[in-house]
């Protein structure tokens, strides 16, 4: 066979491996991609959690650096500290090395039953089960493919150019490791990169002192992706994937080095050369991970340090803010109240940064994360007033009934949403100083009551904003039904926080932060609830007046 046909069936078969990888991680994006992101940014709590959950997102997408693109954009929204998003990014580097030895492993008989399935799965009318038909048609594709490049790179064995260039880089591990950075960047896919090498090494085409450079470069490379496609973000953005940069690819290069001196042979540990290779690269990611993690925030202290502040960072994207607000669709009233909508759901995300970070200040008092709150709260008053200004504008045409209405919903909405802004920077922020200045604790039943009245307002919260989208009539009477819940939780707080007074097992100096942070919390709900009015009143559920 000519030089040229083994070089095509090569290159189609890699091709082929890339496409299916693609086509995996599309499926599960478009299937459970929403569902995947509200649970990992739940997840990103501390360094742990966060490596925890970019490990098993990273299994899910098959790509760390689809993790870090959405841990990217997390950041830039406020929702997780560059801290947390780089300890993210270094569980979703060993999440990604994971899934490479999970697909090392003899599968070749599911290639055929993967492919039915997921032929039957997409020709169904579901949504749903047609990205699941998506996803089993791609693993199938993706086995296939692995066997397809051992097929094509089986006749390299009797080649005469590929001896010499193996020689070479034998004798030269930079260059070897450089050439396999260049390849993972090229691919994309530090998955596929290693998929790749292993096969090859199968075939005895690589030899086995270059197991280590080969992986230790992929690496590299692989961690380089993540920075070089964030680099024209925001500066928040930048500093997950450059931390990550600083740590795995530090990591790599240190691992280089040593092996340059102590020469370590993988493949007398191993049986195979193939399962040097992805064993090499599940090790060397989960030292970094371990070595890397303690100093995940110190280094996003450097580098944010170091970054230059560009003015979306400094002023929340000032201009971000206004996109959604075109002023050439004023005298188009559907499409103007839609651009009002969209940039309400934007206020809606700073809310609950806000609303989720401020219990944290609570029990973890952060100057940095205080200082947050109330850059956010800066940013939800120019929504609020960007959005009035607008809805205004758009009152000037003559409006159908339909379209008036729902100006003055989005107008209660924004107005109502302004307030628990407030509330969060104003009333909540200033208790958790003074309880810092005191030094003052509740009590374990007192914050077990306190957390349990903070979950249930924030997950009414989303309720709330839903509602902003879908006016859903089932969830606007769920809604409205917790605001008696949450009235009555706080009336039992209440009476416990007096009972525990008088039998001494509360702090008088945490009494008063206590009840008054009970109350706002009560108060934002009730601003929250009153997004579901409009709905209700529209379907005729909603009474005038709660007097007999």
């Amino acid at each position: 066979m000519s030089g040229s046909v083994i070089f095509i069936n090569l290159a189609g078969a890699v091709a082929l491996l890339l496409w299916a990888t693609r086509m995996v991680r599309t499926g599960v994006e478009r299937a459970y991609g929403d569902l995947l992101k509200e649970k990992m940014r739940y997840a990103l709590g501390n360094r742990v959690n966060a490596a925890a959950a970019g490990f098993f997102l990273a299994i899910a997408l098959q790509s760390s650096t689809a993790v870090a693109l959405i841990v990217s954009g997390f950041s830039a929204s406020g929702f997780v500290t560059s801290t947390v998003g780089i300890s993210a990014l270094l569980g979703a580097d060993l999440g990604s090395a994971f899934v490479t030895r999970i697909l090392r492993r003899d599968l070749s008989l599911l290639v055929p039953l993967l492919m039915i399935a997921g032929t039957i799965a997409y020709r169904t009318t579901s949504r749903r089960w047609r990205e699941m038909g998506r996803i089993l048609f791609g693993l199938g594709l993706l086995l296939l493919s692995l066997r397809l490049i051992g097929e094509a790179s089986a006749p390299l064995k009797e080649s005469h150019v590929l001896p010499i260039i193996m020689n070479y880089l034998q004798q030269d591990w930079i260059t070897a490791f450089a050439l396999a950075a260049l390849m993972a960047w090229l691919f994309h896919s530090s998955v596929a990169s290693i998929l790749l090498f292993a096969s090859l090494s199968s075939h005895g085409l690589v030899p086995n002192e270059l197991i280590i450079p080969f992986v230790l470069g992929v690496n590299f490379g692989g961690a380089v992706i993540g920075a070089v496609l964030t680099r024209g973000e925001v500066k928040a953005a930048r500093i997950a994937p450059l931390g990550n940069v600083a740590i795995r690819g530090f990591g790599m290069v240190a691992a280089l080095i040593l092996q340059l001196s102590f020469q370590f042979r993988p493949d007398v540990y191993f049986d195979t050369s193939a399962d040097a290779v992805v064993w090499v690269h599940v090790l060397a990611n989960t030292i970094v991970l371990l070595i890397g993690l303690p100093f995940a925030g110190s280094l996003a202290r450097m580098l944010e340090n170091a970054l230059p502040s560009d003015v979306k960072d400094e002023d929340n994207s000032d201009a971000a803010l206004l996109s959604a607000l075109d002023p050439s669709d004023i005298t188009n009233p559907p499409r103007a109240l839609d651009n009002a909508t969209r940039e309400v759901v934007g206020m809606c995300d700073r809310i609950e940064v806000m609303l989720t970070r401020v219990f944290d200040a609570f029990l973890r008092p952060d100057d940095q994360q205080m200082a947050q709150i109330e850059r956010l709260d800066d940013s939800v008053d120019r929504f609020n007033r960007n959005i009035k200004l607008y809805l205004a504008k758009i009152s000037g045409n003559e409006l159908p009934e339909d379209a008036a209405r729902r100006q003055q919903d989005l107008l209660e909405a924004t107005i109502n949403l302004e307030q628990v802004g407030d509330i969060i920077s104003q009333n909540m922020l200033a208790k958790a100083r003074k309880k810092d200045a005191r030094g003052a604790s509740f009590s374990e039943e007192g914050l077990h009551e306190l957390t349990a009245m903070h979950q249930r307002v924030l997950r009414n919260a989303r309720l709330a904003f839903n509602l902003l989208v879908n006016r859903d009539l089932e969830h606007a009477r769920q809604l409205v039904k917790e605001k008696e819940v949450v009235r009555d939780m706080v009336r039992v707080s209440e009476e416990n926080h007096i009972r525990r007074l008088g039998e001494n097992r509360a702090s008088i100096d945490s009494s008063s932060i206590h009840i008054d942070t009970m109350r706002d919390l009560k108060e934002i709900n009730s601003l929250l609830v009153s997004i579901a009015y409009p709905v209700l009143a529209q379907a005729g559920q909603l009474r005038t007046s709660r007097l007999l």
